[in-house]
């Protein structure tokens, strides 16, 4: 499809009033494309080659608008490191339309009506930051917005220091926060928030459209789904760093991509915000926080649902956590016949002996996923030898009640356990690049956050451990 033949919809404006302002994108000065995510364009039913043509830059900068645009700033409040705001909303983005069920939005393209005293943009090295990142975790099979395309510009955004402003073009099935709910409940505007959940339900769980308690069962859909992608980032070692609720995705999407960090060694205290002094959003307190959250949606929801149920539909959070967790370990460490207990166990003293040595995360059980019994490999991970041998010793014990060959788990667990994943000194190194006009880094990152199993031996030195000069970093929530 080219770009003059698509018709984009605009379903959010159905909703009451209230829940948006309408607003026009302001472009960017001098704007050049610096990449495009041409599976993106698929999913969209873009052609190829439009991606590269100078009307698709025009259409990212916000210059051109295709037939149906109606651009609009969605409205909500949320919980910011736990103290409520009653009116946030979109303060930098700016929706454009939907298109195959994907909802389009320009990250960066001037003020809203929600900018309060920023000016609406967004600078090239958070911009590059939240086009990987967002590849890198859908390219883990995490649900998460996505991009379809990154342009740089040479207009001048101050940050503390001059840096020039980027436009990220943002893709999701829903851009709804639990803080858009709570902005309703506290206006006590109540029909809005029955439209809301209405629109929220068609969009995210049309199965429960025509249920009895059908807002009931959309908050425990909303529950269990935070509570898998609560179990996934721990899996997967990725810090958010910034989950209020107006970051949390109905949805059970990775949402707003800031001051994010893959773990280098594993700590359950590490803190990626530099705000976050107490380390409310630490990454061991990721998933308390996800229910946390889940209580504020909960009381926003309580006008339109008996508070009693909600609160019994909550109380299966922790074991639907413990449950995705525990099958996700599970396969991480290539265990196929199942053990419930010995495997639980099995994964608290690894956690224990990880804390105690604090070893590189990823290369932790990308290692273990070539495993024969032969050690050397694993104990050099750690300073001291004994915590890893004695978890060895465990493991030996428990895979020989596998059902599988040596050979097939060792495929299990390198199609589970990536080779790479996007860590912050890799992402600098790309922005720093791209700052001197080298966009060459994005392009290699990019290829791995699409495949980040693969081996890629041109880039084996993403491979290894972080460089200690570069390790646990602490970035800003503008990063």
């Amino acid at each position: 499809m080219k770009l003059n033949e698509i018709k984009l919809t605009n379903p959010y404006l159905e909703l009451p009033r209230e829940c948006y302002t309408r607003v026009e994108p302001t472009p960017l000065e001098n704007v050049f494309l610096i990449h495009a995510n041409e599976a993106v364009a698929s999913l969209l039913g873009i052609d190829i080659e439009e991606l590269y043509s100078d009307a698709f830059l025009d259409f990212v900068n916000g210059a051109l608008a295709l037939e149906g645009s109606d651009p609009f700033a969605m409205c909500y409040a949320g919980h910011q490191f736990g103290h409520f705001v009653p009116r946030l909303g979109d303060g930098r983005a700016i929706n454009i339309g939907t298109l195959n069920h994907l909802h389009l939005q320009l990250k960066g393209a001037g003020q809203t009506r929600y900018s309060r005293s920023g000016d609406g943009r967004a600078v090239l090295r958070s911009s590059i930051r939240e086009y990987l990142m967002s590849e890198a975790i859908h390219g883990l099979g995490i649900e998460s917005t996505r991009a379809l395309a990154l342009i740089g510009s040479e207009h001048k955004v101050y940050r503390e220091v001059w840096e020039t402003g980027a436009i990220v073009l943002r893709v999701s099935p829903s851009w709804i926060r639990f803080g858009t709910f709570e902005y309703f409940a506290h206006k006590k505007r109540y029909k809005e928030l029955e439209a809301l959940a209405d629109y929220a339900i068609a969009e995210s769980y049309p199965h429960l459209a025509d249920a009895p308690d059908k807002y009931l069962h959309f908050f425990t859909a909303v529950a269990g789904k935070t509570a898998r992608l609560m179990a996934e980032w721990q899996a997967v070692g990725f810090n958010h760093g910034v989950m209020n609720t107006d970051n949390m995705s109905i949805a059970g999407l990775t949402l707003d991509y800031g001051p994010f960090a893959f773990l280098d060694d594993y700590d359950l205290q590490y803190i990626c915000n530099h705000t976050d002094q107490h380390g409310r959003y630490s990454f061991g307190n990721q998933p308390n926080i996800g229910k946390w959250n889940l209580q504020a949606l909960m009381h926003a929801l309580s006008p339109i649902v008996q508070r009693e149920k909600l609160e019994s539909a909550l109380e299966g959070y922790a074991d639907l956590y413990h449950h995705h967790y525990l099958e996700l370990m599970r396969k991480k460490l290539g265990l196929d016949a199942l053990k419930e207990e010995k495997d639980l166990e099995l994964v608290r003293q690894l956690l224990r002996m990880m804390q105690e040595l604090q070893p590189d995360y990823t290369l932790f059980f990308r290692t273990l996923s070539r495993y024969d019994g032969e050690r050397s490999s694993l104990l050099k991970l750690g300073l001291y030898h004994q915590p890893m041998h004695a978890w060895l010793e465990r493991y030996d014990e428990r895979l020989k009640e596998n059902r599988s060959t040596l050979q097939e788990r060792h495929r299990a667990m390198l199609r589970t356990n990536p080779k790479f994943v996007l860590k912050n000194y890799m992402l600098q190194e790309a922005i720093e690049a791209a700052q001197k006009g080298d966009f060459s880094v994005v392009d290699a990152l990019f290829r791995i956050a699409q495949d980040p199993y693969a081996e890629h031996p041109q880039h084996e030195r993403w491979a290894g451990p972080t460089p200690d000069a570069f390790k646990n970093q602490k970035l800003s929530c503008s990063s």
